[in-house]
């Protein structure tokens, strides 16, 4: 996938890291509040477009996690919708990329994984706190 197939988010910080990404090969140094990040290349739901999306690292053995907290928005984030349109998808952690099948969790699963996630990312547990929605996870198995 060339740079001109796949379209950089409009937030000016999430372009630096993805192109950062991209120029090094690598998600290995890239943070955001000091917790690592992998990379997700989506297909939009609406557009059809390719865009990639670099979210919190939430790995265990082996599996990945995502999490749909948007800071704690009222709403999902817009890389939620694209997901659930197209669940299949690459993800990049550190110089590996995997293509993977995503499936939004509940229950006993989202409760496990959610605890994984906070470990990762504490703010999670705020940004929970500070909506009314409960914070979407999928759980990426390889495809």
């Amino acid at each position: 996938m060339s740079d001109q197939s796949v379209e950089f988010s409009p937030t000016s910080w999430v372009q630096e890291q993805t192109r950062k990404i991209l120029e090094t090969g690598t998600t290995e140094g890239i943070e955001i509040n000091g917790s690592p990040v992998v990379l997700m290349t989506l297909r939009g739901a609406r557009s059809g477009k390719l865009r990639y999306t670099p979210v919190m690292r939430v790995e265990h053995g082996g599996r990945y996690a995502v999490v749909a907290s948007k800071g704690g928005a009222p709403e999902h984030p817009n890389w939620y919708h694209n997901i659930k349109a197209h669940p299949e998808f690459r993800l990049q952690d550190g110089t590996v990329t995997k293509d993977v099948v995503a499936r939004e969790v509940d229950g006993a699963e989202r409760a496990e994984w959610w605890e994984r996630a906070v470990a990762a990312f504490p703010a999670y547990a705020e940004y929970q706190r500070s909506t009314d929605r409960q914070i979407p996870v999928f759980v990426l198995e390889p495809r």
